[in-house]
């Protein structure tokens, strides 16, 4: 069953659906301040089969699950299972998607989870870690027990890296990756101890400005650090060769010259890449998002519980994207700002 993309008013075709579980999390971090609490009116199982089947009904080829912390909630499994049956059968539309990935911060991810996800049809999984020391890891992921706890958290999130390994998910085929957000002052001075960890365990580091999401986490320009000056200590230190961006994507590539392996820059600040975001998302409670610095989602869920027909949702998220102009990240600076924004982790990142 072949898709029919529709293009934005910039001409920006869908292509990448990222659906929220859920707005809780396990951990604190100040950059993305979740509330811990889900927002009312959760959309069922079946519901998120239904967006899903059509989004990719208007051209969406890869899925990501996000949260929060989308291993917390039991309501992943089944949907899984539903998206892998459907995956396998020509006439549904879920046969469109590629790719389903799962981003996590890798705490919750044992041995019995990663079997489970490479089971249910997860193609790749990206893990959040901001550092390497304890106090630092603490600091950065809202810990209040200091250096111990943020020791403590490195050895899960590591143990779930090999987890994941063990799995099959091959980070030399881009199916395992390694997230940190880089946030001068806070944790500049991580990114060598990050790109060595790394290295050693052959991982592709994606590193990721300060973004001014939401309104709680205190945002200031000052604590950016620029990918272009986070490149530049990495090549002091390893030479690096820029191996571009893939268009419709988040990060541009560095490739190590002795062999070492990619790292990955997602520069939402300096390097704004609006022009070709193929990015739709939909929160836990079934509002759709068509900019992570959005502050107002259109509600999809009245459409659901008012049983419309499957047509009748894909005209609902097709007028979403079709009349989606924003460019926020580009146009940063130049225009007034909204008063208020969705948080990060209701959103899903």
């Amino acid at each position: 069953m072949k898709s029919s993309a529709v293009s934005d008013r910039l001409g920006r075709q869908l292509g990448v659906l990222r659906l929220s579980l859920t707005a809780r999390c396990n951990l604190a971090c100040p950059y993305c301040c979740p509330e811990s609490v889900e927002p009312q009116g959760l959309l069922s199982t079946q519901d998120q089969l239904r967006l899903i089947h059509a989004g990719c009904r208007l051209g969406v080829h890869t899925l990501r699950l996000t949260g929060g912390e989308p291993l917390l909630t039991e309501r992943l499994w089944p949907l899984l299972e539903a998206l892998s049956a459907g995956r396998k059968k020509l006439s549904d539309p879920l046969a469109q998607l590629k790719d389903i990935a799962i981003t996590t911060n890798g705490s919750l991810l044992d041995d019995e989870k990663a079997r489970r996800l490479r089971a249910s049809g997860v193609d790749r999984i990206t893990i959040s870690l901001d550092a390497v020391d304890g106090g630092s890891i603490a600091r950065m992921a809202g810990l209040r027990r200091g250096a111990g706890a943020g020791f403590d958290l490195l050895n899960k999130v590591l143990a779930g890296v090999d987890a994941a390994r063990t799995a099959g998910y091959d980070p030399a085929l881009g199916a395992l990756k390694l997230n940190a957000v880089i946030q001068r002052g806070k944790n500049d001075d991580q990114l060598i101890p990050l790109a060595r960890l790394a290295r050693q365990k052959g991982l592709e580091l994606r590193l990721i400005e300060y973004m001014d999401v939401g309104n709680s986490n205190g945002w200031c320009r000052d604590q950016v650090m620029p990918a272009s000056e986070m490149i530049q200590i990495l090549n002091d230190q390893w030479p690096l060769q820029s191996s571009g961006r893939p268009l419709g994507g988040t990060s541009r590539q560095w490739a190590y010259k002795d062999g070492g392996g990619i790292i990955g820059t997602i520069a939402s600040i300096t390097e704004p890449f609006c022009s070709d975001c193929n990015r739709l998302r939909i929160t836990a409670d079934g509002k759709a998002f068509t900019c992570l610095f959005a502050s107002e989602g259109v509600d999809l869920r009245d459409g659901l519980r008012q049983d419309v027909s499957d047509l009748g949702l894909e005209t609902m998220m097709a007028r979403v994207w079709l009349g989606r102009s924003d460019r926020f990240s580009e146009e940063r600076g130049t225009r007034p700002l909204a008063n208020q924004h969705a948080e990060m982790a209701y959103l899903g990142g």
